[in-house]
């Protein structure tokens, strides 16, 4: 049977996780919570967690938490400007004791964002290239329990302060990112995969939706897009040579009506005089791309 550990077990993220695996029927005698503070998971040492004493920084504790661990999961620290060296101890002890996989959360876009937090979550990915373990790189984005919590402090002022130059926020539940990290401890997976967050969304002028909508409707008239031809409204013309027409009733069921004439041999028949009737019969010819 495969061992689990999550590190960090007493947080609010690690708790959850703990709590994902066990209901996902993982059976609790083969999870492992690593806390600094046993005491305060007693709750899951009642239901038969493994409960490990683990510290970020006391490298000496590690090797006997993470002791016939197959997969772990590395959720990162809070201390800020420490975070490299403890992730490294994590990493190194985790190797040595044979962990077949790590999962660390990371940070959105990490390598091609100026978020200042940024950096020790890159360096800690690059600890987890050169230890040769597979990883799988959980690039969470932001908490909506973020905001959440300073509800009182928004409330009190009247705003919401934040950094994001005029755009929306992309942010999910931490629930929501407890889940993915346990379905990424329980993936059967071989080699590094990168699991991206949330996102930026997209402004609505960027929006593919929005850049169908503009084409269609320019100047407010909307404009009919060929079936059967990818691209825009008028790439029937220049893709005429390759498309043949294909012949025949728009209706198989279609019965002649008192006024309708025959058009030639092979042909749908179509009504003569009246307008409507004659641009329903023009679709009956319709167009689709050569096999």
């Amino acid at each position: 049977m495969t061992t689990y550990a999550v590190t960090g077990a007493s947080g609010p993220f690690g708790h959850i996780v703990v709590e994902e695996l066990l209901s996902r029927g993982v059976p609790a005698s083969d999870v492992v919570a690593i806390v600094r503070t046993p005491s305060k998971v007693a709750d899951l040492a009642e239901r038969g967690v493994q409960v490990r004493e683990g510290d970020y920084s006391r490298p000496e504790t590690l090797p006997a938490a993470l002791a016939g661990v197959q997969h772990l999961l590395l959720v990162s620290g809070s201390e800020i400007g420490q975070r490299v060296a403890q992730h490294t101890a994590v990493i190194d002890a985790a190797k040595a004791a044979g962990v077949e996989r790590i999962a660390y959360t990371s940070i959105l876009k990490a390598g091609n964002t100026s978020n200042p937090l940024a950096g020790e979550h890159e360096a800690t990915e690059a600890a987890l290239r050169a230890s040769g373990v597979p990883a799988t790189l959980l690039r969470n984005g932001w908490y909506f329990e973020n905001y959440t919590s300073q509800l009182g402090q928004y409330l009190e002022r009247g705003e919401i302060l934040g950094a994001t130059a005029g755009e929306k926020v992309s942010a999910a539940a931490r629930a929501d990112y407890a889940a993915a990290a346990a379905a990424a401890l329980l993936a059967d997976q071989d080699g590094d995969l990168v699991v991206h967050g949330s996102a930026a969304p997209r402004s609505p002028s960027t929006s593919r939706g929005d850049r169908q909508r503009r084409h269609r409707h320019q100047g407010g008239a909307p404009q009919r897009v060929r079936r059967g031809v990818r691209g825009h409204a008028g790439a029937g013309r220049a893709r005429r040579r390759d498309c043949r027409v294909r012949r025949g009733p728009r209706r198989l069921d279609r019965r002649r009506r008192p006024g309708d004439r025959q058009r030639g041999p092979g042909r749908p028949p179509g009504p003569s005089r009246h307008p409507a009737r004659r641009r329903r019969g023009r679709r009956a010819h319709r167009v689709s791309p050569t096999v």
